[in-house]
């Protein structure tokens, strides 16, 4: 029987977000020995002897990619560079030296919409880094509206009975928040491989995260 949990928690938001398509499951990644070209003299069976599996990934999603990131006033170039004190950097020591790491989250500044496609191909190819590019008003209603106003304090035993102890419920903040979490959900479908990849989705940031990608792949 399939999840029902996201039910209740979509329906509070608004009629358009909740248009999430059902996806039909990818076929596996092989990578074929070079020099044959697939499909042409070739059985199933021979075909499978010599299909290897691609390496193993893990897909960590998070608020932000570990990266330091400027832009240098003269040139205007951007320079980007790993953000060694980030915990989501770290995580793949808990991982085999085998395995591919694409990071996918928000940067800590803003880029021009006219930078973002050449940001984006930059970030993958040297970083390994999938870039979620938060429109300005949605990501501070959703990180210092509804994740630091809301969630943080409720997490930390905090009821809304003064400011200090956060705000009380705003239907637009949630919005805000189930918007950003589609954006992050987006971004993960557009580099998942669902036979191979396993995806660590990490802190209170993208509680919504498991419900946009289930309903997407049941």
């Amino acid at each position: 029987m399939g999840s029902k949990s996201f039910g209740n928690l979509l329906d509070l938001a608004s009629g358009d977000l909740l248009d999430i398509p059902h996806t039909p499951r990818a076929l596996p990644r092989v990578m074929t020995v070079p020099g044959i070209i697939d499909g042409y003299g070739i059985s199933d069976r021979d075909s499978d002897a010599i299909s290897l599996p691609c390496r193993e990934r893990k897909i960590v999603v998070a608020n932000f990619l570990p990266l330091n990131c400027k832009k240098d006033l003269e040139t205007g170039q951007w320079i980007f560079s790993l953000d060694n004190d980030s915990p989501m950097l770290h995580l793949k020591d808990g991982f085999s030296p085998e395995t591919e790491v694409i990071y996918v989250g928000s940067l800590k500044i803003d880029v021009d919409l006219s930078e973002q496609d050449e940001v984006s191909q930059t970030l993958f190819e040297e970083f390994g880094c999938v870039p979620t590019f938060l429109p300005q008003d949605v990501h501070k209603k959703f990180y210092l509206g509804f994740c630091k106003q809301q969630l943080w304090p409720l997490f930390h035993y905090m009821l809304p009975m003064c400011p200090d102890h956060g705000e009380r419920f705003d239907r637009s903040l949630w919005q805000a928040y189930v918007s950003a979490n589609k954006i992050f959900a987006d971004k993960v479908m557009g580099a998942i491989n669902l036979e191979e990849d396993c995806i660590w989705n990490h802190d209170y940031h993208l509680m919504l995260l498991p419900t946009f990608l289930r309903r997407r792949f049941p």
